[in-house]
């Protein structure tokens, strides 16, 4: 476990790395370039770059946290990429289950296989499951999202790459904004996120806003409207 930086989380558990790219969101991924820099410093975890990596002996470490958190699982890579075995899959979710301490917050862009892999998965009350939404194209992931059976379900739109008017919000616990950052960053609309926060608003749904992003993401800040928006599921 790594204590993370990550706004609305407070560790990560990697017991995966390494991905490939699918969507617009992907082109400038944060964690493509943070494995290159721990391949670049020696580290025998990224010995392979980004090449999609199971770390298995490493599948039991939450056995050994004595302090309840908030995980983020796989924050290095997709738990449903194509490539990842569906035993390894289910001997996460068991770990996850047996850690019951803790809560598991995993997110996939690979929404279509995460719903055909629904029904052979355990869902515990502790795990909770996102979707990311970079822009209107990819709302079909929310969809695929509800069919499976997590007890909390989340999106993060982020890295937020365009307007997302009429979501279905229906069934969904949280929803975290975040434009992208770092070199050439995209930049985000300020009415986007106003607009989704409108939405959350109105369905009832935490919000959730990480950051304005840009080159300087610091400078830029997450103050919307004046304030932070920390809120997290109601399940919590």
């Amino acid at each position: 476990m790594a204590q993370s930086s990550i706004e609305w989380t407070e560790s990560t558990w990697n017991p995966l790395t390494g991905c490939t790219k699918i969507s617009p969101g992907c082109k400038l991924c944060y964690a493509e370039r943070m494995a290159r820099r721990l391949h670049g410093m020696g580290l025998e975890r990224y010995k392979n770059g980004f090449e999609l990596t199971m770390h298995e002996d490493i599948l039991d470490q939450p056995f050994s946290w004595k302090k309840p958190q908030v995980v983020f699982v796989n924050s290095m890579s997709d738990m449903f990429h194509d490539d990842v075995p569906i035993p390894f899959i289910k001997k996460t979710f068991d770990v996850m289950d047996r850690a019951f301490l803790h809560q598991f917050q995993i997110l996939t862009k690979r929404s279509e296989r995460l719903m055909i892999l629904s029904p052979e998965l355990n869902w515990p009350a502790n795990v909770w499951m996102g979707v990311s939404v970079e822009n209107a194209d990819y709302t079909f992931r929310i969809s695929h999202l509800k069919r499976t059976r997590a007890a909390v379900k989340f999106l993060s739109l982020e890295p937020l790459l365009g307007p997302l008017p009429n979501l279905d919000l229906k069934g969904i616990d949280w929803v975290i904004v975040g434009g992208e950052s770092g070199p050439g960053a995209r930049p985000v609309d300020p009415s986007w996120v106003l607009d989704i926060k409108s939405q959350c608003t109105r369905s009832d749904v935490p919000f959730f806003f990480k950051q304005w992003g840009g080159f300087n993401k610091k400078k830029a800040g997450r103050l919307l409207e004046g304030r932070t928006w920390d809120e997290m599921p109601k399940a919590v």
